[in-house]
């Protein structure tokens, strides 16, 4: 596919990879149309210059109002936090991905690139899981409401109309990135943070790498593929963090079993409740910290030509830039 005239629908374009995405596809030539719920997010989308309809994939007609005219549909809204309600989740990850989904097929999109997660696969999988095996809800709603989402559009894929594309992501990093920067910079800073020893490998993404194959299955027309993206790299949890806390500037972090963690998040958790605040993470966090074994990505090298740019070096010195900059 030639990018030249082509409008690109980013939902979710205020969030970390959503607005990253928008910068990356205007440097291509796209035009570049955001549907963003958050005001002051949508805010930032629009220093790019990019038109902004505000409103969520959760409305129908405001999902018809952003498809119109686009060729290109990248759908990254999403709720993305370890745990919570499952009424919260299943609102925007499977109904709001169905009304974006039907969306763009009734508006005549013919390119439609959903963000899932490697999560699809649970919490223990075999080692170099592919696209091929089996999916885990582990009770765990953000597991869940990802893989009936993927179910749903998968029902719309036509390879001649509407193709469907899948991006199974594994832990994204970079600047503004929450679970994987952000938040554990913030703990450390507070002395707070603890990775679990019971972890083997932090399945890292770094945000370009994530996007670059994105493009890549868009520029193929891998209608109806689904494909893993990471950074291809056994990266354990002591080498990740300890990496991160030195861009941060914070103390080497220490390592606990894994039920101790969950112990702490739990009654950290219980305490943001009792004074009605929003919690900041919750104890299913530790389950995505101590994840078994690699997701392989040999179908998305094989077929895309995806190749991570940015190393885990790279990666960590970009982070340690923009930090400085948040600073200034």
């Amino acid at each position: 596919m030639n990018f030249a005239d082509k409008t690109l629908l980013i939902s979710g374009i205020g969030g970390f990879i959503g607005l990253r995405a928008a910068e990356i596809a205007i440097a291509k030539g796209l035009k570049v149309r955001g549907l963003e719920k958050d005001a002051e997010l949508a805010r930032n989308a629009q220093k790019l210059g990019i038109e902004i309809i505000n409103g969520s994939v959760t409305d129908a007609s405001i999902t018809q109002q952003a498809c119109q005219d686009v060729d290109i549909v990248l759908h990254t809204e999403e709720v993305a936090k370890e745990g919570g309600s499952i009424k919260e989740f299943s609102s925007v990850n499977i109904d709001g991905t169905i009304n974006i989904g039907k969306a763009a097929r009734n508006a005549g999109v013919k390119n439609f690139v959903h963000l899932s997660t490697a999560s699809v696969y649970g919490f223990d999988y075999p080692n170099n899981v592919t696209e091929k095996e089996t999916l885990v809800k582990e009770r765990n709603p953000y597991c869940q409401t990802k893989i009936e989402a993927e179910k749903a559009l998968v029902q719309l894929n036509s390879a001649r109309d509407f193709g469907i594309i899948i991006i199974r992501a594994g832990d994204v990093y970079g600047p503004g990135s929450i679970p994987w920067t952000v938040r554990p910079i913030s703990f450390m800073q507070q002395k707070l943070f603890a990775y679990t020893n019971e972890g083997k490998v932090i399945n890292h993404l770094y945000v370009d790498n994530l996007i670059d194959a994105i493009f890549l299955a868009i520029e193929k027309e891998q209608h109806g593929e689904i494909f893993n993206i990471t950074d291809g790299k056994e990266t354990s949890p002591r080498e990740f963090f300890t990496r991160l806390a030195e861009v941060g500037d914070c103390l080497t972090p220490s390592s606990l079993p894994k039920e101790e963690i969950r112990m702490f998040l739990k009654l950290r958790c219980q305490g943001q409740k009792l004074i009605r605040k929003k919690p900041d993470i919750y104890p299913e966090a530790v389950d995505f910290m101590s994840r078994p074994y690699t997701f392989s990505i040999e179908k998305a090298r094989r077929i895309l030509g995806y190749q991570p740019a940015i190393s885990l070096d790279e990666g960590m010195a970009r982070i340690k830039e923009w930090l400085k900059n948040q600073k200034k």
